[in-house]
């Protein structure tokens, strides 16, 4: 079967995000349409409850609709769709009970992560990067109108953290935790005041990281991704009254 390059859809920005890049080639087909599939989910692309058809995705990507299904299998595992009987596909809908889940669950796996990276002897070899984000994001947080490149960053830098913790398992749970925090962090830094607030969170971040002080760095990493839960219900409990 001919794997050709995936037309961009109307649907999604002309300009591919950090988070909206491609998938490496050494993914399946399966895994590059999925990757694709869930950037345009986690951008918002393609909205809550909406139906997303195998018959247009396979046109698209020029692939029968067996790939598109298997890739859409491997979102609905990572809880951005729901696979209906007869229906097909359906991107889920963002509810508060979730947001408390996924966002506890996280605030607890950051807290370990960043506790074993402050702690870590060899930690200064990530400590230039990781500077350099941050910096990067108290730049973006001054600026109103890049709302979402200050999203896009955040999420960037929690890769780094994870791909920097010597836990296999941590950096494998919090993989998968990712694209499904991602839309509700969008919401939990949807305004200047959050996304003050969380480069302050991240600043304190770097202190506690420079300083080899784990139990600090646990602390604020926790508190960070709680702030950015308290805020996304906030966002929907407005929506769901307007």
């Amino acid at each position: 079967m001919r794997k050709s390059r995936p037309r961009q859809s109307a649907a999604v920005p002309q300009a591919m995000s950090a988070v909206q890049a491609p998938a490496p080639l050494t993914l399946s087909l399966p895994e590059q349409i999925a990757a694709q599939i869930s950037a345009r989910i986690t951008s918002g692309a393609y909205a809550p409850g909406q139906r997303i058809m195998e018959q247009a995705i396979a046109a698209e990507f020029a692939v029968s609709r067996g790939p598109v299904r298997e890739a859409l299998r491997l979102i609905e595992k990572n809880g951005l769709v729901t696979i209906l009987a007869r229906r097909g596909a359906q991107v889920t809908n963002l509810t508060i009970p979730e947001v408390k889940e996924i966002f506890d669950i996280r605030a607890a796996l950051n807290g370990l992560r960043d506790r074993g990276i402050a702690e870590d002897p060899e930690r200064h070899r990530l400590l230039p990067l990781l500077e350099a984000e941050v910096a990067g994001l108290t730049r973006l947080a001054r600026d109103t109108k890049r709302g979402d490149d200050y999203v896009e960053a955040v999420f960037k830098l929690n890769r780094l953290l994870t791909a920097g913790s010597r836990s296999v398992r941590l950096r494998t749970i919090l993989g998968a935790l990712a694209q499904q925090t991602l839309r509700y962090s969008r919401l939990g830094l949807s305004t200047e005041q959050r996304r003050r607030q969380s480069v302050r969170h991240w600043q304190e971040l770097i202190k506690a990281i420079r300083d080899g002080d784990g139990e600090r760095a646990q602390r604020v990493a926790e508190r960070r991704v709680l702030d950015s839960r308290d805020a996304a219900i906030k966002k929907l409990r407005e929506l769901a009254e307007s």
